[in-house]
């Protein structure tokens, strides 16, 4: 069976399932926190108006396409820190949290200087209203100054999750949404800063949530052991050249996906600014669902390091298929409820009847989408459990654009589909990317197992 998933009993699978949940569940719900605070940016920046969405929908698509690929990088902590856990090397854990924090430093600065190089070239790009273009350029430049503290943020909740501790950042997370809120309105409306008020929101956000998590690890006995606050350790460059060697693949895997829906968003941008606020929707619905694959993907990474780590072999590839079955289980849940709940869920971002039409019709489109990208995603993270990371970058690379990107603007322009030829040709690039991650990781995970080596 796929995965040797009959090879242990009903009760194994019991148990790996509840440990799986154990950390999906708060890093769903974190991750959830996280992806609502760019959904109530998107519902208060629509309330000043449509304008103001646009602004935000474009400055958003630029900073999530740079955030989420230097996040990408980041992931590497993951499963370096679970194998070295579960080696039980107590010294080596804190050692290289401590060096991640200063990959995340220099990379920060990195990805903020590039957002901001690229304000100019984009607003030169852009052919729409000069109060577009404004508030666009506003509101990248308040999001790049965040970049630094985003990237800490990511290696300090790689940290904690990588040793089982992910409910305090699902609490930073909530407690940071709920910030958020009187922030935007304070920003946008009180200062009448309109749609870049929120990118201004998004900086505090990030300042509190590094800020935050760094204070409960110092404070927190169960991390003293790794000494990751106890010992100033400045970066050293053989530890930062293996988190990028590492996490370069990972990176760009994480650019070539989310580069897709950026492109997207600019290249609908002459379909008009209901076709582009309808986007921004769909986007944010997608990529709340998004975290639910995430979550069980993160935790089968942590999972499968730590086995690794311990050198169960078998363990790691049947808590991969455990992973792989939930995800199905889950991504039919969700298929059911977008189709069900289409129009409702668009309705809560927006009353305008073409926005609304336009939303709930992409919003079926996005049911299908789920049930492939469920799979690709839980699939790539546990590879990257075994820190596999450039064939799954490959599968990635071929599947997003030469069977996403390119077919879904020929559909969109050449068989005038519109919007829709893109959503069409996403479904075929996921359900390929689906099929070839899922065949890696079963050879890979059978070669594990039988050699005990990686």
């Amino acid at each position: 069976m796929l995965f040797d998933l009959n090879r242990y009993s009903i009760n194994d699978f019991k148990h790996e399932t509840r440990q799986l949940l154990t950390l999906a569940l708060p890093m769903m719900l974190g991750q959830i926190a996280t992806i609502a605070i760019g959904v109530v940016d998107t519902i208060m920046a629509g309330a000043a108006g449509k304008a103001d969405l646009s602004a935000v929908a474009l400055g958003s698509s630029v900073f999530v396409t740079v955030f989420i690929t230097f996040m990408g990088i980041m992931a590497a902590l993951n499963p370096m820190i679970a194998q070295l856990f579960g080696a039980n090397k107590t010294d080596e854990v804190g050692k290289t949290g401590q060096q991640g924090i200063w990959f995340g430093i220099i990379f920060g600065i990195i990805g903020m200087i590039l957002m901001l190089a690229l304000i100019v070239p984009l607003k030169n790009y852009l052919h729409m209203d000069d109060y577009i273009e404004a508030q666009f350029g506003q509101y990248l430049f308040y999001v790049a100054l965040a970049m630094p503290f985003a990237l800490v943020y990511q290696a300090l909740s790689a940290y904690a999750s990588s040793l089982n501790r992910p409910k305090p950042i699902m609490w930073i997370n909530w407690a940071a949404l709920i910030i958020n809120i009187p922030l935007n309105w304070l920003f946008i409306f009180k200062f009448n800063m309109g749609g870049s008020g929120a990118g201004l929101a998004t900086l505090f956000i990030f300042c509190f949530n590094s800020f935050a998590l760094f204070c409960h690890i110092w404070k927190n006995p169960y991390f003293q052991p790794f000494g990751l606050t106890q010992t100033f350790r400045l970066p050293e460059l053989t530890a930062q050249k293996n988190i990028w060697k590492l996490g370069w693949a990972i990176g760009l895997s994480y650019f070539l996906e989310v580069s897709l829906f950026s492109f997207i968003v600019w290249l609908i941008a002459d379909l008009g600014e209901d076709f582009v606020a309808a986007q921004q929707i769909v986007g944010n619905l997608n990529s709340m669902v998004y975290m639910i694959p995430q979550a069980i993907g993160s935790a089968a990474t942590v999972r499968v390091g730590q086995s690794i780590g311990r050198r169960q072999f078998a363990r790691a590839r049947y808590i991969s298929g455990v992973s792989l079955l939930s995800g199905w289980v889950l991504a039919l849940c969700t298929f059911t409820l977008l189709l069900t709940l289409n129009q409702a869920l668009v309705g809560l971002y927006t009353q305008d009847a073409s926005v609304l039409h336009i939303g709930a019709s992409l919003l079926i489109f996005v049911g299908f989408f789920q049930l492939f990208d469920f799979t690709q995603c839980i699939a790539s993270y546990a590879l990257r459990g075994y820190k596999i990371t450039r064939v799954p970058m490959v599968i990635h690379a071929i599947a997003f654009w030469l069977l996403g990107l390119l077919p879904g603007y020929a559909l969109a322009y050449w068989a005038n589909m519109g919007i829709y030829g893109f959503w069409a040709a996403l479904i075929l690039s996921l359900a390929s990317a689906a099929s070839a991650l899922v065949w890696y990781l079963n050879k890979r995970s059978l070669w594990a197992m039988k050699n005990r080596a990686l």
